[in-house]
């Protein structure tokens, strides 16, 4: 079965009407960062940051982390191209979302994730992190910024 998949805000928000945690993703050719929201959907925070591998081991991870953290809905990052159109990276994005919706049966709502990771390499250069902690830890961060905006549009009540 195949959960409701969308880019716009209150489509999603109207599948959660309980609310419930979150799970962001940013979907890198190499990583997976991974960020989490409460269950208000009040603030995101950077989770760990996944070897990509095969869809199969992927999903599991992701299972994992989703039965862990009782998530009731997916946001991932939708690659779009500065001038808003869509190249190869988005369509992979959305078969991703497509695969993982049907193996999670979970709501999935892609979001716009342009700045996203230079947001969050300022966020980490202003903490005087060291370019190889930065490695480390921006595609996590990247996935927190395209949480925190998403469900900022969650609460506020606009696409």
């Amino acid at each position: 079965m195949e959960a409701l998949i969308t880019t716009e805000a209150a489509a999603f928000r109207a599948a959660l009407p309980g609310g419930g945690a979150l799970l962001g993703l940013d979907l890198g050719t190499q990583t997976i960062g991974t960020a989490f929201c409460d269950a208000g959907w009040r603030f995101a925070s950077p989770g760990k940051t996944l070897k990509r591998g095969k869809f199969g081991a992927d999903r599991v991870a992701l299972a994992a982390l989703v039965a862990e953290r009782g998530v009731t809905g997916l946001v991932i990052g939708l690659p779009i191209n500065m001038d808003g159109s869509e190249g190869p990276r988005c369509q992979s994005s959305r078969a991703y979302a497509r695969n993982l919706s049907v193996a999670l049966t979970l709501p999935v709502l892609l979001w716009d994730e342009r700045w996203s990771t230079a947001s969050a390499e300022g966020a980490l250069i202003a903490q005087d992190m060291s370019r190889a902690k930065r490695a480390e830890r921006i595609d996590s961060h990247a996935a927190a910024v395209i949480l925190q905006a998403a469900i900022d549009a969650l609460v506020g009540g606009f696409d």
